[in-house]
């Protein structure tokens, strides 16, 4: 144990050790700074040559390895099975809001084309049109009305053409009275 007289013995000892370096410092430089800690520890760089070394085999680092592999796909496949649905949802919902876009303007079209055949064939229109065109109201001799039963479908039959020639065989022709070839 020590005394107090040696305690004062060893901080006087420190205290004037101190005090020399101090001196011995303001003398050298007086701009010098302390040392940095770890100051005087040197590290290098010292190369190692490992291309002699062989590798050992791992007899059990193949199954891990397919292990691995095998983990991952079933991993993928099970979040490929739930993310494919969602994609596909989410795909046809713009594929019906692409047809529904679609259908709109479809019936945009539509409306738009039957105002304007509304108006091509307006009775007014078409008098204009006749007028024009020097076109007159046709007689009653010669309205033939298809629906009438003493024709007996013989009108509108389809018969094979005649030949420019009288022919012998040329088939007669039956009319309604009061219509003529023109």
């Amino acid at each position: 144990m020590a005394t107090l007289a040696t305690f004062f013995k060893r901080s006087d000892a420190i205290g004037a050790r101190a005090e020399r370096v101090t001196a011995v410092r303001a003398e050298s430089d007086p701009f010098r700074l302390r040392a940095l800690p770890n100051d005087d520890i040197y590290l290098y760089c010292k190369r190692i040559d490992n291309s002699r070394i062989v590798r050992q085999a791992d007899p059990g680092a193949g199954t891990q390895c397919w292990s691995a592999v095998g983990a991952a796909a079933i991993v993928f496949m099970i979040a490929a099975s739930i993310i494919a649905p969602i994609v596909g949802s989410v795909l046809q919902g713009y594929k019906i809001e692409t047809l529904k876009q679609e259908r709109q303007s479809l019936l945009d079209q539509q409306r738009a084309l039957a105002v304007r055949e509304a108006a091509l064939l307006s009775p007014g229109r078409l008098n204009d049109l006749a007028k024009a065109q020097h076109l007159t109201s046709p007689a009653a001799n010669q309205i033939v009305h298809l629906d009438n039963p003493s024709l007996d479908g013989t009108f509108a039959k389809n018969q094979a053409p005649v030949a420019a020639g009288p022919s012998p065989a040329a088939p007669s022709e039956t009319r309604p009275p009061g219509l003529s070839r023109e």
